[in-house]
């Protein structure tokens, strides 16, 4: 699979080749359209060349620079998206954790059918109180956040509301090493895995754990959820990323699938959440 953010960097050398076409086809340099907008010829030249983001003051004076100021509400709207595709986390933390939990809440109560995999720790929605504060204490101490964590902590246990209540279904995959990696400690742990037997035993949720013997037809990934098969959240270490085209969504449901066919399900993704729950001493 493409890495999302050279998706996210095509769709900006998208629209900054349409701009560049746009002064080619008005038939003026790009120092000229520096000196209709009034900057300088620098910035024309970082703009077309996909090195510097374009603001939507900027799309519309270029487009009127070229005689086309109608195109600029849809370059805008390209824009934004390419901008959305790609958000660091930095940017989206800088408030504090709590107003990141709150404002992911919508898209969860909108969803019908979830598909999650998650290679690294228990999806948040069936985290329990002690899990989720080692985890969001630690994301806060690494990226040098206020801490709100208490706050994000009981919004992300009541944005789990989901899987009890409304017509929302959960197909869940979780690699074998989240059940072994420590995250909090060994009460916390042992907590957070005999959660996991009680929800998966909800009628919305199916979950299946890819152990660590399975033959490997399709390589670890990184976290993604995809939301009623219409768009995909992926999360690296620098940034959140949304992939709402078609054929992207489309890749990510084929991974899911091939990853499904490595999962166990039932009685025996139970025996492997017993036995790291007994790992855990």
């Amino acid at each position: 699979m493409s890495s999302p953010s050279s998706k996210a960097q095509e769709a900006r050398e998208a629209v900054s080749g349409r701009l560049r076409e746009m002064r080619l086809d008005a038939g003026i340099t790009g120092r000229e359209l520096a000196v209709r907008c009034g900057w300088s010829e620098s910035k024309s030249s970082r703009i077309e060349h996909a090195k510097t983001p374009p603001s939507d003051a900027d799309i519309r004076a270029w487009c009127t620079a070229c005689g086309v100021p109608k195109l600029a509400d849809d370059l805008i709207a390209a824009n934004r998206q390419a901008d959305s595709m790609y958000v660091q986390w930095k940017r989206l933390q800088r408030t504090g954790l709590r107003q990141l939990q709150e404002s992911g809440a919508p898209p969860y109560e909108q969803t019908r059918q979830f598909h999650v995999y998650c290679s690294n720790v228990v999806p948040g929605f069936f985290q329990t109180p002690g899990y989720a504060t080692s985890l969001l204490t630690s994301i806060a101490e690494f990226r040098g956040m206020p801490n709100d964590v208490s706050e994000a902590v009981a919004a992300r246990i009541d944005r789990s509301h989901v899987i009890r209540e409304g017509e929302h279904r959960f197909a869940v995959l979780v690699e074998d090493s989240v059940l072994r990696y420590r995250i909090g400690s060994a009460e916390v742990m042992a907590a957070q895995l005999g959660h996991l037997l009680s929800v998966m035993a909800l009628p919305s949720i199916s979950l299946g754990i890819i152990p660590f013997t399975a033959p490997r037809q399709a390589w670890p990934l990184e976290t993604f959820t995809i939301f009623d098969r219409k768009r995909v959240h992926v999360e690296t270490l620098s940034a959140a990323i949304k992939e709402t085209q078609p054929s992207d969504v489309a890749l990510y449901l084929k991974a899911f699938g091939k990853l499904k066919e490595l999962a166990a399900y039932g009685a025996d993704a139970r025996t492997l959440i017993t036995s790291a729950i007994d790992a855990v001493g």
